[in-house]
C-alpha cells in the first residue's frame, strides 16, 4: 500500500508546467511554437528553470511577450533575437556560441587539454631513479669479505 501511495506521489510531482488557460493562443500551430520557445528561455527570476515551468509574474510576462510576437508575425529567430536584445544573452537556457559566449564555450575543452599535455610532459619528464652501478671486482671482494666476518 504504502508503495503504491509513493508512486502515485511521485507520477503527481511532475513539473506542472505554469502556463495559464488565458495564455494560450487559439491557433494550434503558434502555441505549440510559443511553448517550444519557452522551454529554451530561463525564467529570470527562478534562474534555472524555463519560462514555460516558472509561476513568477516575470516569466508570465515573457511568456505573454512571445505570444504578443508570434501573432504580429515575427519567425522564432526574430522573437528570440528580440528578447535577447531586451534582456541579454542570460535569458537563453543554451546560449549561442558567439562573441563572447564563444570564449565560455571553448575555455572548457581547452583548459582540460592544457591539464592533460602538462600532465603527460611532466610523467615523461619524471626519469625513473637510476639503478646502481655494478661493483668492481675489488668491491665485490671486499663486500664478501664484510659478509664472512
Amino acid at each position: 500500500m504504502r508503495v503504491l501511495m509513493l508512486t502515485i506521489a511521485l507520477a503527481i510531482a511532475t513539473p506542472a508546467l505554469a502556463v495559464q488557460p488565458n495564455e494560450i493562443l487559439d491557433d494550434p500551430a503558434l502555441e505549440e511554437r510559443a511553448r517550444e520557445m519557452s522551454k529554451n528561455l530561463r525564467c529570470l527570476v527562478c534562474r534555472n528553470e524555463s519560462i514555460d515551468e516558472s509561476d513568477a509574474e516575470l516569466a508570465r510576462d515573457l511568456r505573454l511577450l512571445v505570444r504578443e510576437r508570434l501573432v504580429a508575425g515575427d519567425t522564432n529567430d526574430e522573437t528570440i533575437d528580440f528578447i535577447v536584445a531586451r534582456y541579454g544573452e542570460y535569458v537563453l537556457l543554451t546560449p549561442r556560441a558567439t562573441g563572447s559566449t564563444l570564449i565560455l564555450w571553448i575555455a572548457g575543452p581547452a583548459m582540460f587539454l592544457a591539464a592533460f599535455g602538462i600532465a603527460a610532459v611532466y610523467i615523461r619528464r619524471r626519469r625513473p631513479e637510476a639503478a646502481p652501478d655494478t661493483l668492481s671486482d675489488a668491491e665485490k671482494s671486499r663486500l664478501s669479505q664484510l659478509m664472512d666476518d
